[in-house]
């Protein structure tokens, strides 16, 4: 399922592309998101905290709405980051 289907704009998946292309933004977001489980993924605060601190680090404004589709979409997906097939799934969504 595309991330258009959670109402993600995709001017903001390819605004945060480029400013993930910057290896100081991208170093900070994989610091932040270094140790977290499959578990985290799926507790609704813990991945609105996560949004919020990515966005910090993306210097981007999110509007609640696009907040509440994002914590969606990345539920939605059921991710576990020690999956090499669920990242290469979300790494071919993104491309």
């Amino acid at each position: 399922m595309s991330y258009q289907n959670y109402g993600i704009r995709p001017q903001l998946v390819e605004r945060v592309k480029y400013k993930m292309k910057n290896p100081v933004v991208k170093d900070r977001i994989r610091q932040l998101l270094g140790n977290v489980t499959k578990y985290d993924l799926q507790d609704r605060p813990k991945v609105r905290k996560l949004v919020k601190a990515a966005a910090v680090i993306l210097q981007e404004q999110l509007t609640d709405t696009q907040e509440d589709q994002l914590v969606a979409f990345v539920m939605g997906q059921k991710i576990d980051p020690n999956n090499t097939f669920h990242l290469l799934k979300l790494w071919g969504m993104f491309r």
